[in-house]
């Protein structure tokens, strides 16, 4: 799996799939205040992608493909 809590912060990392979705929503649901971290991130899926645009959680980093979608994400 490609998503996991450490401390605060949710990660996601290298190609982060649709599996993903289920993990990240509950975590971003149990804690709205919880920072994603797409330092790592190399792809992601749409559902995760959709996940974030809807509960707009605060982000760090970037992902690294330039046509990921995450310039719709906020800041």
């Amino acid at each position: 799996m490609t998503v996991r809590l450490e401390g605060h912060a949710i990660l996601l990392e290298g190609q982060c799939r649709v599996e993903d979705a289920e993990p990240l929503l509950g975590w971003l649901q149990a804690d709205r205040s919880r920072i994603v971290d797409l330092s790592a991130a190399e792809h992601l899926h749409a559902a995760v992608l959709q996940i974030l645009m809807a509960l707009k959680p605060s982000i760090r980093g970037r992902a690294r493909i330039p046509s990921s979608g995450t310039g719709l994400l906020p800041h």
